[in-house]
């Protein structure tokens, strides 16, 4: 049963620009994530856009939860998915869901996901 959906598009040059302070960084990207993808301005992108995406399934905006605590990687065929931690997953286990799908786009200018969360 699906418990909720969220999707969110982003301009890569703003993430582009904002990834010029450490401070954004560090508050919106797990360390995993900042090892595999900093270089990697377009899947930076698309994480954010999960990330927010995410907290539009869950219904809290990122009042209650913070962005690192939504974690997006991708499997070894390239498929997006998450890992949630603390207030993320609490919401998480409370509204029941038991998997997220994730998908990603994007062109030259915009980054682009959706996810629907399943319970």
């Amino acid at each position: 049963m699906i418990i909720g959906i969220g999707t969110d598009m982003i301009e890569i040059h703003r993430i582009k620009k904002a990834c010029q302070n450490s401070r954004f960084i560090e508050r919106v990207y797990t360390e995993l994530e900042r090892t595999k993808y900093l270089t990697y301005v377009q899947k930076l992108a698309g994480n954010f856009a999960v990330k927010e995406a995410v907290v539009k399934v869950l219904g809290t905006g990122f009042g209650k939860i913070e962005p690192r605590e939504i974690e997006v990687l991708r499997n070894e065929k390239g498929k997006p998915y998450v890992v949630l931690y603390g207030n993320a997953q609490e919401q998480q286990r409370q509204l029941g869901i038991q998997s997220f799908h994730v998908s990603i786009t994007n062109t030259n200018e915009y980054a682009m996901a959706f996810v629907i969360g399943e319970g």
